[in-house]
């Protein structure tokens, strides 16, 4: 039975993301910080857990070693964990600024080299998935510091791709655009939801649009692609609809 290993488990997209590689037969690990909520989904799936808190240095090497060491060889990570606070560029702290990034790119970044030279010492290939987003190619008001930390992301993704490809690993990257979320940490107001919904199809996104795409990249369909941010959003990338047609006449006076 493959064996996947998923950060940010416990709610949101990665708790989406673990519904549907249980749906496909596959051996979990859920890996977020220790609570109720982690023990609740490792219960409801059947799924061994393993908790630390990712923004400390050595964290995401030994829940990686953890999982790779209670659940037998992991076949896909999954890095899910994320953090996006409402923080002004102006107002950007030391403090705030190594805690974002600590998570949403130092984090991902030391578990897939955990993951590599697991994969190495083993002799088994794999796959990466990261959890990037629309912010890494544009930033909103109050989103400069997390949209610098997605497009980080996004190119050590890229990185991790062209090295890791030798030892038949593959880094990919899933960048949804906006998902509503049952979140605490991550709360968003009502205002922002409504404006930031209009896309090409209409609706905002859903976890399970999430975890399809972060499942098809890391199954057999996908074996021949590495190093790619495949966009989840409606179409918001696609360009604006928000602008007027630049043919419509001005206003009559």
């Amino acid at each position: 039975m493959p064996h996947v290993l998923i950060t940010g488990a416990a709610g949101g997209i990665g708790r989406a993301v673990a519904q549907r590689f249980v749906r496909a037969g596959y051996s979990l690990t859920l890996a977020d910080l220790p609570g109720r909520a982690l023990k609740e989904a490792a219960a409801s799936l059947e799924a061994g857990h393993v908790s630390g808190d990712l923004t400390l240095p050595d964290v995401p090497a030994a829940l990686v070693d953890q999982a790779w060491e209670a659940g037998g060889p992991v076949d896909v990570l999954v890095n899910a964990a994320g953090l996006y606070p409402s923080l002004d560029m102006a107002d950007v702290t030391a403090q705030a600024w190594d805690h974002l990034f600590a998570l949403n790119l130092r984090a991902p970044v030391l578990s897939t080299g955990a993951y590599a030279r697991q994969a190495r010492r083993n002799g088994t290939g794999g796959c990466v998935v990261n959890i990037s987003s629309g912010s890494a190619l544009r930033s909103r008001l109050g989103g400069g510091p997390y949209a610098t930390s997605k497009a980080a992301l996004e190119m050590a993704t890229r990185a991790a791709a062209l090295e890791l490809g030798a030892d038949g690993i593959r880094v990919n990257a899933v960048s949804p655009g906006f998902v509503p979320v049952d979140s605490s940490i991550n709360p968003v107001a009502p205002e922002y939801a409504a404006a930031i919904s209009v896309n090409p199809l209409g609706r905002p996104g859903t976890p399970s649009d999430v975890a399809e795409a972060v499942f098809w990249l890391s199954s057999l369909e996908a074996s021949w692609v590495t190093g790619e941010i495949l966009r989840v959003d409606g179409g918001s990338n696609a360009g604006t609809l928000h602008l007027p047609r630049i043919d419509e006449e001005a206003p009559r006076s």
